[in-house]
C-alpha cells in the first residue's frame, strides 16, 4: 500500500544494536577509512570513505552495501540465531512464538516448496478464470486488494490530511510492476520494460498458463496506458493536489467505466462521506480503460500480477525468475541472498513488533534511550536558533514554526503498546504461500478496521529493530528506531562532534523535514494547512530551487542526471540536519577545552562522522534505478553537494577557491 505521509531516511533495514554485554569498543572515526591521497578540497566522500570502500568490495549478492550494512548483517545473524533457538522448541499453537518459528521453518523449507511448485497458485488462477463481467472483475480486484495483491491503484486508511486525528479511505494510482511510470515512458528503458515482460511470460508458464506470452503482451500494454496516464514523481510530491475529496456516490459517477460500488461492496468499505482520490486524472483515464477494453485483457493483467506477486513463496524457478529481473537486470546483483536470510525476513517482517519485543530485550540499552533523549533536546534547541536567526521567514511565520517544534513528539527505541498478533493465524499444514497470503490479509483487515476511527498516535510506523529514522507529519512526530542507536550513527564511546555529525544530523534532518517543501504544508497539530504567509513562501521556494538546481547539476552516469527536485524533501532534511546538528555541536562545546583527537579538530570530525555514515559501494544499475525511483539522492551527493554550501567546513578543511570541493558564497544556499 501506498503511504502518502511518511518521510524516511534510505538507511538498509534490520541492522543490529550492540548487545548489552558487548565489551568490544568501535573506534569514532576510523581511520583505516579514510584515503589521504586524496586531498578533503578534491573529493571529500572519497577522503572520508575510500578506504572503507576497498576494505568492503561489493559483493556478489549486493547491489549496494554500506556501512550500515555492516550492522545489518550482524544483524540478521543475530534474529536467525535467534529463531534457529526458538525452532528447536516445542511452541504452542496460537502463540507469536509458532507462528514466528512456522514461518521460519517454512521459509528453509526447500524440499516443500519445489515439490509444491506452482499448486498454491491454481486455485486463484481458477477464481480469475471465471471471472464472466466488468462487475465481477471489480469484485475480484476488490478480492484481491483485501488479500494483499493490489493491481490498478492502491486504495488504504490513513490520517485524514485536513483533520489529522481522524482515519480516512485514500484512492491512489498505481498497477505499475516496474514501479515507476518513467520505465515505460522513457525511450532509454525499453531493454527493462522487454525484460519485464521476458519476466512476466516465463514466471506465467512456470504457473501453467497455457498462452502465457499473450498474458505478458497484454499486461504490459495495460501498465503503458496507466503508466502514460500516471502522475509523474515531481507532482506526486505536492500534497494539496493529491488531496481530492469526493463521496462513494461522486466516485461512481465520475468514474462510470469501472464499478465503484461493486468494488467498496466487495471490498466492505460501506459508503463514505469522504473519500481522498490523489489523481483524479489518472482515475478518469483508467476508468475509461476498463470501459474499453476487452475483459479478457483486465483478467491477464490480474493473473500475471497474481502470479509474479507470488514469487517469493514458491518453488525455486519462481524464485530464481523474479530474481534474474528485479535484482540482477534492474539493481545489478549477481547472486541470490542465502536461503537462511530468506527465510528470517519474513517472520522479521509479518511479526515485526513481536520479533522487535525479543530484540529489544536482548539487546537495546536503555542508556542509549537516555543520551538520545538529551541529543533530541539539545537539536530542537539548536533548530529553535536557527528560526530566530532567519532573515527569509518573518516574525508571524516564525511564531507558528515555533508552535510546531514545541510540539514534536519524539519516539525512541521502542513503542509503548505492542502490536497484538494474537488474530493472526500462520497454520503449517497450509502452504507458506497460504500463509503469507493470509499474513497480507490480516494487514490489510488491520488497516482498513481503522476508517472512520479516531488516529492512534501512539502506533509506530517501523519496528524497533529497524535501521532507519522517519518524521510523520499528520501526528508531527519524529521516530528513531533502537536499531539505529549505535555505531557509526551513535556511538556511546566517540567524542561529541563525531555523534552530533552522525545521530545530529539524523535528528535534525527529522525535525527539517517539518519545515521542507512538503512538511511545512501541516501545521503543529498534524493538519494540512497553510501557516506561511505569501512572501516568506515566495522566499522559502527561491531558496529551495537553487538547492534543487545544485543537485540537478550532477551527472550521476553518462547522460544521466539526479533529479533536484524528486529529491527536493530529503536534501533539504540533509541541508537542515548539517546546518542544525552543528550549531548543537558547538553549543554542547561551548566553554569547554577541546583538543585535537587523531589529529584532527571537532568541526573536521563533525564532517568526517557524518561521511562516514554514508560510505558505500553500489553498482552502476543500482545507481540508475534508485535515481529513478528514490525520493533521496545518492549517498556520495548526499555528502558532497549538500556540505558545500557551508562555510564551516571549508574553514574546517581548509578549502579555498580553485579546490573542486569549493563553492563562492554567491552560489550556495542558506535555508535552515
Amino acid at each position: 500500500m501506498k503511504k502518502l505521509v511518511l518521510f524516511m531516511i534510505p538507511l538498509m533495514m534490520l541492522a543490529a544494536c550492540q548487545n548489552k554485554g558487548a565489551a568490544e569498543k568501535v573506534p569514532a572515526i576510523d581511520l583505516n577509512n579514510l584515503d589521504t591521497s586524496v586531498s578533503p578540497g578534491q573529493d571529500f566522500y572519497k577522503y572520508a570513505t575510500h578506504g572503507w570502500q576497498e576494505a568492503n568490495p561489493l559483493g556478489a549478492e549486493y547491489a549496494r552495501f554500506g556501512s550500515f550494512d555492516q550492522l545489518r548483517e550482524n544483524n540478521v545473524t543475530r534474529l536467525n540465531d535467534l529463531f534457529a533457538s526458538m525452532a528447536t522448541m516445542e511452541t504452542k499453537k496460537g502463540t507469536v512464538e509458532q507462528k514466528i518459528v512456522d514461518l521460519y521453518k517454512q521459509g528453509l523449507d526447500s524440499t516443500r516448496l519445489n515439490n509444491e511448485g506452482a499448486a498454491p497458485l491454481q486455485k486463484y488462477i481458477a477464481e480469475i478464470k471465471a471471472i464472466s463481467s466488468k462487475k465481477e472483475f471489480a469484485e475480484a480486484l476488490a478480492k484481491q486488494h483485501l488479500e494483499g495483491e493490489g493491481g490498478f491503484f492502491g486504495a488504504f486508511v490513513e490520517a485524514d490530511l485536513m483533520d489529522s486525528n481522524n482515519q480516512i479511505l485514500y484512492i491512489s494510482q498505481g498497477g505499475l510492476g516496474i514501479g515507476d511510470r518513467d520505465y515505460y515512458v522513457k525511450a532509454e528503458n525499453a531493454a527493462l520494460k522487454e525484460g519485464y515482460r521476458i519476466f512476466l511470460a516465463k514466471t506465467l508458464a512456470l504457473a501453467g498458463v497455457e498462452n502465457a506470452q499473450e498474458v505478458a503482451d497484454n499486461t504490459v500494454a495495460v501498465e503503458d496506458y496507466l503508466a502514460q496516464n500516471s502522475w509523474t514523481r515531481e507532482q506526486e510530491r505536492d500534497y494539496t493536489k493529491l488531496y481530492n475529496p469526493m463521496s462513494t456516490a461522486q466516485i461512481v459517477a465520475a468514474y462510470p467505466g469501472f464499478d465503484f460500488a461493486a468494488f467498496f461492496e466487495a471490498g466492505g468499505i460501506p459508503a463514505q462521506e469522504k473519500i481522498i482520490v490523489g489523481e483524479p486524472s489518472f482515475f478518469k483515464a483508467f476508468s475509461n480503460f476498463v470501459e474499453t477494453t476487452d475483459l479478457q485483457v483486465l483478467k491477464d493483467y490480474m493473473l500475471a500480477h497474481l502470479v509474479s506477486g507470488g514469487c517469493g513463496s514458491l518453488s525455486d524457478d519462481f524464485y530464481a525468475a523474479n530474481f534474474d529481473f528485479y535484482s540482477r537486470q534492474m539493481a545489478g546483483i549477481q547472486e541470490h541472498k542465502p536461503r537462511w536470510k530468506r527465510a528470517m525476513a519474513v517472520p522479521n517482517g509479518v511479526l515485526g513488533e513481536a520479533v522487535g519485543k525479543m530484540y529489544v530485550e536482548r539487546y537495546f540499552p536503555e542508556s542509549s534511550k537516555k543520551k538520545m533523549l538529551k541529543l533530541v533536546k539539545n537539536l530542537q534547541a539548536a533548530l529553535g536558533e536557527h528560526i530566530d536567526s532567519l532573515d527569509w521567514m518573518g516574525d508571524e511565520t516564525k511564531a507558528k514554526a515555533h508552535e510546531k517544534l514545541s510540539n514534536f513528539t519524539v519516539k525512541i527505541g521502542y513503542p509503548d503498546k505492542w502490536k497484538d498478533y494474537s488474530t493472526l493465524e500462520v497454520d503449517p499444514e497450509k502452504s507458506y504461500y497460504e500463509n503469507l497470503r493470509a499474513a497480507s490479509r490480516w494487514y490489510v483487515a488491520d488497516n482498513l478496521s481503522k476508517l472512520g476511527k479516531p488516529t492512534d498516535k501512539t502506533e509506530w510506523g517501523m519496528t524497533p529493530q529497524t535501521v532507519n529514522a522517519y518524521y510523520n507529519p499528520t501526528t508531527n512526530e519524529i521516530c528513531f528506531p533502537a536499531a539505529i542507536l549505535q555505531p557509526p550513527f551513535f556511538n556511546p564511546d566517540a567524542d561529541e562532534p563525531v555523534n552530533y555529525g552522525a545521530i545530529g544530523v539524523v535528528i535534525g534532518h527529522e525535525m527539517s523535514h517539518g519545515f521542507d517543501d512538503q512538511g511545512r504544508l501541516f501545521d503543529k497539530d498534524g493538519n494540512m494547512t497553510n501557516w506561511w504567509t505569501d512572501e516568506d513562501d515566495a522566499k522559502f521556494r527561491a531558496k529551495a530551487e537553487v538547492l534543487a538546481a545544485q543537485f540537478d547539476a550532477v551527472e550521476i552516469l553518462p547522460g544521466v542526471h539526479a533529479n533536484g527536485h524528486f529529491t527536493l524533501g530529503e536534501n533539504i532534511g540533509d541541508h537542515g540536519g548539517l546546518s542544525i546538528a552543528y550549531t548543537a555541536m558547538e553549543n554542547a562545546l561551548k566553554g569547554r577545552k577541546t583538543e585535537l583527537i587523531d589529529g584532527f579538530t571537532p568541526a573536521q570530525r563533525f564532517y568526517l562522522g557524518y561521511a562516514t555514515v554514508w560510505a558505500q559501494n553500489i553498482t552502476d544499475e543500482e545507481k540508475a534505478r534508485l535515481t529513478n525511483t528514490d525520493p533521496h539522492s545518492l549517498a556520495e551527493n548526499r555528502v558532497n553537494v549538500s556540505i558545500r554550501n557551508f562555510e564551516s567546513f571549508f574553514e574546517a578543511f581548509g578549502i579555498k577557491e580553485g579546490d573542486p570541493m569549493f563553492r563562492p558564497e554567491e552560489e550556495r544556499v542558506h535555508i535552515w
